[in-house]
């Protein structure tokens, strides 16, 4: 009598799909999660730009001048980075579409007694800090 070995070589058609599909939702979760952290660095980055700004605001500019600015950048404010005045995509604040924005209110003339610094987020609302003297 003769004995056949039937031996296999290779995966089959659905080992390799299962494979496939497997390696597939992996890397879609992965790079997911690599845009969700990417987001979550952008939206801390525009966080600490508008903290930095905020306190020289508040603890430089208005303990020496008694008032707020009417604009603020690097010039107004030398305690902090001239690049957090650039947001995320490269825009400067003061420009059209910054994320970073500077409302001064009841202003006379370069003397402002109040203001709102606020910047748009992508994962959350909008930050926003106003003046310590309301």
């Amino acid at each position: 009598m003769k004995t056949t070995n039937t031996s296999r070589n290779g995966f089959t058609i659905i080992e390799l799909i299962f494979v496939i599909v497997l390696l597939g939702a992996a890397s879609v979760l992965f790079f997911v999660q690599k845009n969700n952290l990417e987001v979550a660095g952008r939206d801390e980055t525009r966080k600490t730009a508008i903290n930095a700004m905020y306190y020289s605001i508040e603890e430089v500019y208005f303990k020496a001048n008694g008032y707020y600015p009417r604009t603020i950048d690097a010039t107004v404010l030398p305690s902090v980075d001239p690049a957090l005045f650039t947001d995320p995509r490269g825009v400067k604040i003061g420009e059209a579409n910054s994320n970073y924005r500077y409302e001064p209110y009841n202003c006379n003339g370069d003397q402002c007694k109040d203001y709102t610094l606020r910047t748009t987020l992508e994962n959350e609302a909008d930050y926003v800090k106003t003046n310590r003297s309301n």
